[in-house]
């Protein structure tokens, strides 16, 4: 009942200073809204890269060339060197006796040539592209998902078939809508290569998280898959700098990835320039989520600073209510009522203030967050934890930060109170 009236006191007191008791809020909800807000988009980023990265498959690993000298970390990976030659890189036996050695553990092993950056043209239609050759399978490392026609077969490989790959976006941009593109003919320009190839297949073109954005969806790059026979007659190494594979089990990768490194090190232990690493996916996933979240977390904590000036703001105008309500006070005191009463009236009326900031903290923090997520294109991630965090945070400003204003107007002498003008 005591408590019941202290809140009573607390709504009508509110009430009746309206734009004061918002004002008062406002670095609570501020606070909260920031927190929240921040927190909500970066588990969004945080859920889209872990994805994309999902995408290429946690079984997936990638074998490298790296200088000796580089970091061998999950944040810094350094591939291949700027004076490296065919003879310092991974060869097609040394590939094959290494799939032969781990047929048991093995998928599929996906190898590329790229070729750079360059154009498919015909008149006022074209498409940017990236030229890269590849192998049969590719498809199934690199999970490239087909929307028509065929991927690339051994026997277009072993006969040098200038046949190609595409994306559904060159489709669009290269042929009038509704016709069948397997079959036609594309030219491409690439570094001064001139090359004429048939489309045998499409397929379906997803936006790489970790890569930039076009200027307009007319310009994006997409990869040309072409064979990897016909991009090593264009190239100037005939070996691989890199290579990746797909683990027969989920589980795992880490592991393997280990026998991965013990096997090439004894390939490149006469290599006194360059050695050989393994990378999977498990590792990259593990540490982006750690990244994101200890960057959501360190700007959700600078965040947090905008609820200490809240709590701050909310004992001065407490403060002022005191000075304001000193006879009231005195009136009460003299009327029989204790200390404690006068103490939990006012600390009462702090943790409302504080909880009502906190609850429209949470609806803007909530709101802010769609927003963002909108705008950058990643899920709503809400998270109960820190919506609760919230919550129990207001009730302890408004306890801490309530205290010493409840403390003072319970230590008010009745007859100076009275006597108060």
């Amino acid at each position: 009942m005591f408590l019941k009236e202290n809140i009573s006191l607390a709504l009508a007191g509110l009430k009746s200073n309206k734009m004061r008791s918002f004002l008062t809020m406002l670095g609570i909800i501020i606070g909260i809204g920031s927190v929240i807000a921040i927190v909500t988009i970066g588990n969004g980023v945080t859920a889209k890269v872990t994805d994309a990265l999902s995408n290429i498959g946690a079984n997936v690993i990638q074998v490298y060339v790296t200088p000796r000298d580089a970091k061998n970390t999950t944040t810094d990976i350094t591939i291949g060197g700027n004076n490296m030659s065919d003879s310092d890189m991974i060869t097609d036996d040394q590939i094959n006796a290494f799939r032969k050695r781990f047929s048991g553990e093995i998928s599929c092993i996906g190898l590329q040539e790229g070729l750079g950056d360059g154009k498919v043209e015909d008149g006022h239609r074209y498409a940017n592209i990236t030229a890269v050759g590849v192998n049969t399978e590719y498809k199934d490392v690199s999970n490239v998902k087909m929307s028509k026609g065929r991927f690339l077969r051994d026997r277009d490989i072993d006969a040098n078939r200038r046949v190609a790959v595409v994306s559904d976006k060159l489709v669009s941009n290269m042929f009038h809508k509704n016709t069948d593109p397997i079959g036609k003919e594309v030219s491409i320009e690439v570094n001064g290569w001139n090359e004429t190839f048939t489309i045998v297949g499409v397929y379906k073109y997803e936006h790489n998280t970790f890569g930039g954005a076009a200027a307009s969806q007319q310009d994006t790059r997409t990869s040309f898959y072409m064979p990897i026979s016909v991009a090593k007659e264009q190239a100037n190494f005939q070996n691989y700098i890199y290579f990746l594979l797909k683990t027969k089990s989920l589980a795992g990768s880490q592991a393997f990835s280990k026998k991965i490194d013990s096997y090439f090190s004894k390939i490149y232990a006469g290599n006194q320039n360059y050695t050989c690493q393994s990378y999977n996916m498990e590792n990259m996933m593990s540490t982006v989520s750690s990244v994101m979240g200890t960057i959501s977390k360190a700007i959700a904590a600078i965040a947090a600073i905008a609820l200490l000036v809240g709590g701050i703001g909310v004992m001065n105008i407490m403060l002022v209510s005191v000075t304001e309500r000193t006879r009231e006070i005195g009136t009460r005191k003299a009327l029989g009522a204790r200390s404690s009463y006068i103490r939990a009236q006012f600390l009462v009326e702090t943790v409302i203030i504080c909880l009502i900031g906190g609850a429209i903290g949470i609806l803007v923090g909530i709101l802010l967050a769609w927003i963002g997520v909108t705008m950058i294109k990643v899920k709503l991630v809400i998270s109960a934890p820190v919506i609760l965090f919230s919550v129990g945070f207001s009730m302890l400003i408004g306890i801490f930060f309530g205290y010493y204003p409840a403390k003072k107007a319970s230590q008010l002498d009745p007859i100076d109170a009275l006597r108060y003008e």
